[in-house]
């Protein structure tokens, strides 16, 4: 029986497609058909221009029909063949054009003209659709429809092919559909059903690791599906040869802005898998994207099933009084969106504000600044937890070294008799030209913190670098905070001696640090090396890894690392809520996305009117626990400066 294939759209493309269909096939033509014959198998929309609101349309229509179609049009010197949008199926025509505009330039104003067309079909042609341009165009759609009605995989489904209408250059670009795409990838409501958590085997790739899927065998997908320079979730690469390890920094396109991300490891290609990665935690912790939030109300009315917001700190109340601050004070009546959370401590579903949860969202209802502390991508939602819970802690103890100025006893790191880590250290001193220095926080939990100091062994350049690291076993916690100290190397030196003048009124004022850049160049300074005479200026004997660190127990699956680390916290009524961000492009590969919450712990601040330690009480008592003071502490004698933390 002879395929219908029905054509809707004026122009030269429309024509030459047909021309070429109609020796195989039934062709119909229409410039715009309301009602769809029940008998096509399917539709081509095409045009010699761009006018979003009829693919618009034919998504409706056809997804009602249950009929697949395919589109081919032309946008400013491009010819856009494709996606084939199956009726029951997840990427369409306005995934592919979401995905394409934000990682193209000028996303803002290419969204606003999407959006603002004429509603009406035109008739006007692109500028640089020539006849030879559409008829290429015109080949690859007729190809594109024979597989598909010969049985084949459609190769267009998430797909597009882009022609370049000057060059006649054609490329292909795959897409992920958009989670909050309204017409083809709805997300479930969020509930406290779905915010339930109950930890699973996850067996480590080896018993040294603290990982359930190694990054290796992520390779086949990390790059193919998440990097595309004009339809990716990533867009763009750059490799960084002046720096002492491999590091890969991994582009971002959001709307009217890019957001860099970097990866840093022993070779280029770990390197841009890790910044994919990383990149994936970014996408996943600016909105909810896994479902849908439908919970909106005051702390009053949910307290029962409710975090209280000033448990995970505010702003002092100085702050909120200034004029042009970002942010409101909270108060229990006020209306705001909030997610389901898990808390583990009483073991039962919390809700959490959004804007807590989803760290992009700060400014939307007001209360707080907050990063993306707590957020980590794993291959199990418990490695993911696992992870996110050591960030929280390495950036507490490092906040809490610092406010405190507690003189932290400094690591022998040749006691680790680690050989890597040794090659580490000798390079970073003989190719970067910095010393290395490592101080063992670890707080009342337990739980292996470091704090790290690189000081620059030359005359020029930034002169200190301060990183930090968590993890059970302290030397990997080490050497995570070498690789963050390197990405940091000769980056900024440049920078340092161009705006030497704006760090010295930071130096003097320490509301003019502003930013997350700002904090590391502050301390790029020499002048500001006093600062950290509190552990620059210890005079206390190097101390072995086996003299600081208590042996850790060693598991085969990480839900026993996980559950060792939720036992311990619990012990100090330390409560670990858990936000699940996964969406469905990372649960497409096993990939799972979470925020963590620890009421209490220090959240990581950039902007030095943005800090937020008033009401955490631990700031004041942990050091008299760990023996640092014979008394709790005062809010008044705590460091009044900008933390180092870059």
């Amino acid at each position: 029986m002879v395929a219908q294939i029905l054509i809707e759209g004026e122009g030269i493309l429309a024509e030459c497609v047909g021309r070429l269909l109609s020796d195989q096939y039934n062709v119909r033509r229409r410039s715009d058909s309301v009602e769809v014959p029940e008998d096509t198998d399917l539709a081509l929309v095409l045009q010699d221009g761009w006018y979003p609101s009829i693919y618009q349309k034919a998504e409706e229509k056809f997804r009602s029909s249950g009929i697949p179609w395919l589109r081919g049009v032309v946008s400013f010197g491009e010819g856009i063949i494709g996606p084939i949008v199956l009726p029951d199926g997840q990427g369409c025509s306005l995934c592919a054009d979401i995905r394409r505009i934000i990682a193209g330039p000028d996303s803002l104003q290419m969204w606003s003209l999407q959006v603002s067309m004429p509603k009406e079909e035109g008739s006007l042609r692109d500028a640089w659709a020539s006849r030879t341009g559409l008829m290429q165009m015109a080949f690859l759609i007729s190809k594109e429809v024979q597989r598909i009605l010969n049985g084949e995989r459609a190769y267009l489904e998430n797909r597009v092919y882009i022609t370049n209408l000057r060059t006649l250059l054609t490329s292909s670009h795959f897409f992920l559909p958009d989670p909050k795409c309204p017409v083809c990838s709805p997300i479930p409501e969020d509930t406290a059903t779905l915010a339930q958590i109950s930890i699973k085997s996850s067996p480590k790739i080896s018993k040294d690791s603290y990982r359930c899927l190694s990054i290796s065998e992520l390779k086949s997908v990390l790059d193919k599906e998440y990097l595309d320079y004009r339809t990716g979730v990533m867009n763009g690469r750059m490799q960084d040869y002046r720096l002492p390890f491999a590091d890969v920094l991994v582009n971002m396109p959001l709307f009217g802005a890019d957001e860099g991300v970097a990866g840093r490891s022993n070779s280029y290609e770990m390197s841009e898998l890790t910044a994919i990665l990383e990149g994936l935690e970014r996408y996943c912790g600016l909105e909810p994207r896994g479902k849908k939030t439908v919970i909106r109300g005051s702390y009053r009315n949910l307290e029962k099933i409710a975090l209280h917001p000033e448990r995970v700190g505010l702003h002092d109340h100085e702050q909120y009084a200034k004029v042009n601050f970002p942010f409101k004070p909270f108060h229990l009546d006020a209306q705001m969106n909030w997610v389901w959370g898990y808390s583990f401590l009483q073991e039962r579903p919390i809700l959490v504000p959004e804007l807590l949860a989803y760290y992009s969202l700060g400014y939307r209802e007001g209360l707080v600044y907050e990063t993306s502390n707590g957020c980590a991508v794993g291959g199990s939602l418990e490695e993911a937890i696992f992870h996110a819970i050591m960030e929280v802690v390495e950036r507490d103890s490092f906040l809490l070294t610092w406010y405190a100025k507690l003189p932290l006893p400094r690591l022998d790191l040749g006691s680790a008799d680690d050989k890597e880590l040794q090659l580490m250290v000798d390079r970073i001193r003989e190719v970067a030209g910095y010393d290395l220095y490592f101080y063992n926080s670890t707080m009342e939990h337990g739980i292996p913190s470091v704090w790290a100091v690189a000081k620059n062994r030359k005359s020029k350049g930034v002169n200190i670098i301060c990183a930090a690291g968590a993890n059970p076993n302290p030397v990997n916690a080490v050497k995570s905070a070498i690789y963050e100290l390197a990405g940091m190397m000769y980056r900024h030196d440049e920078k340092l001696e161009e705006n030497r003048k704006q760090y010295e009124r930071m130096l003097l004022d320490p509301f003019e640090v502003k930013t997350m850049e700002d904090h590391g160049m502050l301390y790029g300074l020499p002048e500001a090396e006093e600062r950290l005479n509190f552990l620059l200026n210890n005079k206390q004997p190097l101390r072995t890894f086996k003299e600081e660190f208590k042996p850790q127990p060693t598991y085969k699956d990480l839900k026993d690392d996980l559950e060792n680390i939720l036992q311990r916290l619990r012990r100090f009524n330390l409560e670990v809520i858990v936000v699940d961000q996964s969406t469905p492009i990372t649960k497409r590969n096993g990939l799972f996305c979470v925020k963590v919450l620890i009421p209490g712990m220090l959240p990581m601040t950039f902007g030095h009117h943005l800090t937020r330690v008033k009401g955490l009480e631990r700031v004041l008592n942990v050091p008299m626990k760990l023996g640092f003071t014979m008394q709790p502490l005062e809010y008044e004698q705590l460091n009044p400066y900008p933390h180092p933390f870059p």
